[in-house]
């Protein structure tokens, strides 16, 4: 379930329906005067620095709210789920009133979800403007004011309030900024000095924000003004730096297209905050590149260019590459009898296997780019299919060179002009291999140069990726061309056998960091055993390659053998990669008409009552309500599920949650088959042993 997505769409217009006047679900409160008024869970009150306002002048009023402990209200951006206090002002002709402030806010985690609130009491400035004209005199101001107040259930709120005051000289200008309202006044965030700097980078998973104020900075928090910018919920790296701080934070699943601007607070401390907007750059670095062809780094083109290079080079050393350099190296020396000519083909052709496969990357790279997403360097091991076929790939040939069956047998009747096409074929499809095992891969040198790269136009970006590709082809395409250097290096013999077994170790460990990375593309917050069981499955995969590894060795060089070794490889690879259907049951929506024929048919019925507004019905129906155990047991007991959606005004789910004693959601009563029976109301945190033991209890 896309909680974001439901907020967007739903929150803003069905909270606000809900609280319409005339269309309330709670009964507005309050008389017209400032308060404070007691409401469920919070008391309300509208203040001011003073009673007087100067024509000409302004006023700072403000709405204090005082919440019982553990109670929150919102900030503008709720987070994952809710929605920010509202007033609508009804104000003498010649009064105006500004926007809401909003004071630094908090982080207030819920499960695996995140809010963004006050606890305690919390006040919001509005500032009133009288026109030079408005004539000395009583005025009166009238606001409704409308709220979300949440714990483990949320409850919508309304209040009319409204405060007398005097047009007349003096005005706020003398009047002290004390109280909560002068507290809350002191707490909204500042704009950002002019000595002080934000530096926004977008990366394919996440942004960092680099601010520059001078001095160290240890601590800080990113909040954005937009939803579905960030992760709310995830952690957010912090590095303190000389002259600043660096924040790193993940990027919301639904972002897909970076955005132009980032814009939010970021929040040194309970008292300190600046708004910033800020370009986002793309690219993996945290430094936005700048005109003239240098980066605020300080990378040139040349010097990514060169630095590419040789990072290229050192990226032979990486364990993702090494195995592939060496058993080119072993095939080396085993021809190093023939001709010269043959020698630098394989060379060049090797190179240009790997400048092939560069250049489809950086022309990958540079399409999704045109088309508005943003992908970097080993793009592709986000894709858990390529992860499950690289992974498969490379324990098969790890089997190989552990010597449990040998790839070549096969080959062993093929022809002369048949065998010399293999062989070049081999130098170009080994030059393939190597580039897609460095992919994951980050050499010394290379990050700036690719962030960079990532960052600059086309042409400066092909050249940087071909300097790349001719670092990593470089070793072996020298030695091609000295082949008198292959002379340095020890006589083929017994030796070589075990070095290439020796080799499948660091291939071995490359797959066990790939099933590592395929389990946390399918791992969750809520559900982190979904990752486990796709490993499992990639391991099932495993098991039927090691199968038809061994019917190879047991049988080389037979067509039954290699017919079986397909026919399981096959087999294997459909495991991992098949994706059943979901299974979730399916949630009719609430009406008493559903409810009845339910019951008249005999079925048990469920009901969940819903907001997209309430963060812990989010959790509930994620953690609970979908998990196996609590499907299993709704689908063994023939239960009609019904989903009583509160999100938008509707009477007939405000009755039905007055039936049952409540007033707020969540709230999750199960009835029993017999129309006699009396409904259980389920605690509004639920568990699975909670629902679990009251369908045993309530349908046996």
């Amino acid at each position: 379930m896309n909680i974001r997505r439901y907020c967007s769409l739903l929150l803003l217009a069905g909270l606000f329906l809900v609280c319409m006047p005339g269309h309330g679900q709670l009964q507005v409160i309050g008389d017209g005067g400032p308060g404070p008024v007691k409401a469920q869970h919070l008391t309300a009150e509208l203040v001011s620095l003073g009673p007087t306002i100067a024509p000409g002048g302004s006023l700072q009023v403000g709405l204090l709210l005082t919440l019982e402990e553990h109670w929150h209200v919102y900030w503008m951006n709720a987070g994952d789920a809710g929605e920010p206090p509202k007033i609508s002002w009804t104000l003498p002709s010649g009064i105006s009133a500004g926007s809401m402030q909003f004071p630094i806010p908090s982080r207030l985690p819920n499960g695996p979800l995140m809010d963004f609130g006050y606890e305690d009491s919390v006040a919001f400035p509005v500032e009133l403007t009288a026109t030079k004209s408005l004539k000395p005199g009583p005025i009166h101001i009238d606001a409704l004011v409308r709220w979300l107040v949440c714990r483990e259930v949320c409850i919508p709120g309304k209040a009319h309030l409204g405060m007398n005051l005097t047009v007349g000289p003096g005005g706020s200008a003398s009047v002290p900024t004390v109280g909560a309202l002068g507290e809350a006044l002191t707490l909204i965030p500042k704009p950002l000095p002019v000595d002080a700097k934000v530096v926004v980078s977008g990366g394919k998973s996440d942004f960092v924000l680099t601010l520059t104020t001078g001095k160290r900075e240890t601590d800080a928090e990113f909040y954005p003004s937009d939803p579905e910018q960030i992760a709310n919920a995830s952690d957010q790296a912090v590095e303190p730096m000389p002259d600043g701080v660096r924040i790193r934070v993940e990027r919301a699943p639904e972002l897909t297209k970076l955005p132009e601007q980032l814009h939010g607070l970021i929040k040194l401390s309970d008292t300190v905050a600046y708004d910033v907007t800020a370009p986002v750059v793309a690219g993996e670095v945290a430094e936005a590149p700048t005109r003239g062809g240098r980066s605020a780094s300080g990378v040139t083109t040349i010097g990514a260019i060169g630095l590419a290079f040789v990072g290229g080079i050192i990226l032979n050393l990486m364990p993702c590459v090494f195995p592939v350099l060496f058993l080119k190296g072993l095939a080396l020396v085993q021809s190093s009898g023939e001709e010269r000519s043959r020698l630098r083909s394989h060379g060049l052709v090797y190179t240009f296997g790997i400048l092939v496969s560069f250049w489809i990357i950086v022309a990958v790279l540079l399409g999704l780019r045109a088309g508005g997403s943003q992908a970097g360097w080993g793009f592709q091991l986000q894709s858990p299919t390529f992860i499950a076929l690289l992974a498969a790939g490379l324990f098969f040939f790890a089997l190989s060179l552990a010597g449990q069956f040998d790839l070549g047998l096969s080959l062993t009747s093929v022809g002369g002009e048949l065998a010399q096409k293999q062989g070049f074929a081999g130098s170009f499809f080994t030059g393939i291999l190597a580039t897609i095992v460095a992919t994951p891969c980050t050499a010394p040198l290379m990050g700036a140069a690719i962030g960079f790269a990532l960052a600059q136009p086309a042409g400066v970006t092909f050249a940087v990726f071909t300097a790349l590709g001719l670092g990593l082809a470089t070793p072996y395409l020298l030695l091609s061309f000295q082949p008198a250097w292959t002379r340095i290096l020890p006589r083929p013999g017994a030796w070589m056998e075990i070095l290439k077994q020796l080799t499948a170790v660091p291939l071995f460990a490359t797959v066990i960091w790939l099933a590592w990375v395929y389990g946390r593309l399918y791992a969750s917050g809520v559900n982190g055993a979904l990752g486990i069981d796709h490993v499992g499955l990639l391991l099932i995969c495993f098991l039927f390659l090691a199968v038809a590894g061994w019917a190879l060795g047991k049988w080389p060089a037979r067509w039954p053998s290699a017919i079986a070794a397909v026919l399981l490889a096959m087999i294997g690879l459909a495991i991992p990669l098949y994706q059943p259907k979901d299974t979730t049951l399916v949630w009719q929506p609430y009406s008493q008409q559903a409810l009845d024929q339910a019951r008249a048919a005999g079925h048990p019925v469920f009901i969940d009552f819903t907001a997209a507004w309430c963060l812990s019905c989010q959790v509930n129906e994620r953690v609970v309500l979908k998990s196996n155990e609590v499907q299993r047991q709704f689908s063994a007991h023939q239960v009609t599920l019904l989903r009583a959606d509160w999100t938008q005004y509707d009477p007939e789910i405000t009755k039905q949650l007055a039936a049952v004693e409540r007033s707020g959601v969540p709230t999750y009563v199960l009835y029993p088959a017999s129309l006699t029976g009396m409904p259980d109301v389920l605690p509004e945190l639920l568990t699975k042993p909670i629902v679990v033991e009251a369908l045993t209890k309530d349908l046996k």
